[in-house]
């Protein structure tokens, strides 16, 4: 397929830009490189900080490998495609800062063919951008989801409400009954509006992360905190933990196709902590993160009519 080539340099070009704009950020670590191969077709680059001045822990990776059957996790959804042959190119990112105040987030961006290169192969766009914050700042929620609205005007429409929605269930962990955060877009099997304008989608959401993500860490990342802040960080951490290894697709997928573990798992943070049967104190920041985040809603209806 000879578009993959000019996805392949997007993405890459995406990695170097977001990975130089993390290190700016972050004003002391540097990342680590790790270029790896796969056994079966391909491989990566792999970017990790670790221990920084905001970041404790950074990963963007990027990747781009291939074989002969497409894995279980990538057929489930499509049978008709169980044993053809497959391409997949993307680029996945998660941080972990250091301040409790400072969320979570999380962003990959990928394009997968199947079938023969030869001929018309099938192919299909996924991605999106979701954030896991420990502590209730409705502003920052708000002006998140208003930049993934702005990204979704190539397509128009529904779109936004759509992917919204999508990520809202995505990011679900039905075992707790709660959101893993406050959502953001993710989509999946991308390729009705044709190969160009889905590609311009994707664009347009991957050069928006940042533009999303920078302004609230910089709001937040020299917020006062102490022991119990923190705790509760390692606590919430423990649902990121549970979400990659039981749910993500994209774990299971990097998993189940041979890919590099070490990559994989750099999704996962560097301390966490589980505590049994917790609950928060009544009339806490802990308590408002429950009650009124870790739930879908609509934030920029909400918003234009407060």
């Amino acid at each position: 397929m000879k578009q993959l080539n000019d996805v392949k340099d997007y993405l890459l070009s995406l990695q170097n830009r977001i990975v130089a704009e993390l290190e700016h950020l972050d004003g002391k670590a540097e990342f680590r490189e790790d270029a790896w191969e796969r056994e079966a077709g391909g491989g990566g680059r792999s970017r990790v900080l670790r221990d920084g001045g905001v970041f404790e822990q950074a990963g963007v990776n990027f990747s781009h490998v291939f074989g002969k059957q497409l894995p279980p996790s990538a057929t489930k959804t499509r049978p008709d495609l169980a044993g053809q042959g497959f391409q997949a190119v993307g680029v996945s990112l998660v941080l972990h800062p250091n301040n409790p105040y400072v969320p979570t987030t999380h962003a990959n961006f990928r394009l997968f063919t199947a079938g023969d290169e030869d001929s018309n192969p099938v192919w299909w766009f996924g991605g999106g951008f979701d954030l896991t914050p420990y502590y209730p700042f409705a502003e920052d929620v708000v002006e998140w989801h208003e930049t993934a609205r702005a990204a979704c005007e190539v397509l128009g429409g529904d779109t936004y409400d759509r992917y919204k929605k999508w990520c809202d269930e995505y990011f679900f962990l039905k075992h707790r009954n709660e959101t893993r955060g406050v959502g953001g877009l993710f989509f999946d099997d991308l390729n009705e509006p044709g190969f160009d304008k889905s590609f311009e989608f994707v664009r347009s959401v991957g050069d928006s992360f940042m533009r999303a993500y920078a302004p609230i860490v910089k709001r937040r990342h020299k917020h006062p905190y102490g022991d119990r802040q923190r705790d509760f960080q390692l606590y919430r951490r423990g649902r990121y933990v549970e979400f990659n290894l039981i749910y993500d697709r994209g774990t299971v997928f990097g998993l189940q196709s041979g890919g590099r573990t070490e990559s994989i798992l750099m999704s996962l943070p560097p301390q966490v902590r589980w505590e049994y049967d917790w609950h928060p104190e009544p009339g806490s920041a802990e308590e408002q993160l429950y009650r009124d985040f870790l739930r879908p809603r609509d934030w920029l209806a909400e918003s234009s009519a407060a």
